[in-house]
């Protein structure tokens, strides 16, 4: 079958079908109204300066959990949108224990979304930007 016969077929069977083809993470099952909206938001805080941030260098990992949650749990009852991880990268002949708790932490983390690093003249992989899932989340 040659590519126009497939796009033709996919065309009648699935064009304007919206569950034909979304893109929804493991972590956000969304409808797909709230999808669209969701997009439109991540779109916006990708490229916002976060509302605030924190330095775990110096800390031990016991010490790094525990204010990682209180300053998670005080950023979203503040409504914070975007929070800023300054980890290290773990360099030095260390391992990347900071880098890889805050990355456990993330995952763990019931309103924490979308993440990522930023460009290298900006910390690159030593600094962790997070979105925090917006306030009417309901826990799974």
């Amino acid at each position: 079958m040659n590519f126009g016969a497939i796009l033709e077929k996919w065309e009648k069977n699935y064009a304007g079908n919206d569950a034909s083809y979304r893109n929804i993470s493991s972590r956000d099952n969304e409808s797909p109204e709230e999808n669209n909206i969701g997009w439109e938001r991540r779109y916006r805080l990708r490229r916002k300066k976060p509302d605030a941030y924190i330095d775990l260098h110096g800390l031990n990992s016991e010490e790094a959990w525990i204010t990682l949650d209180s300053f998670f749990e005080d950023s979203r009852k503040r409504g914070y949108e975007k929070l800023l991880v300054i980890h290290g990268k773990g360099f030095h002949g260390e391992e990347r224990v900071l880098y890889d708790l805050t990355r456990r932490f993330i995952e763990n983390c019931s309103f924490a979304g979308e993440s990522g690093h930023n460009p290298a003249k900006e910390g690159g992989s030593g600094v962790t930007w997070v979105i925090l899932k917006e306030k009417n989340y309901r826990s799974r």
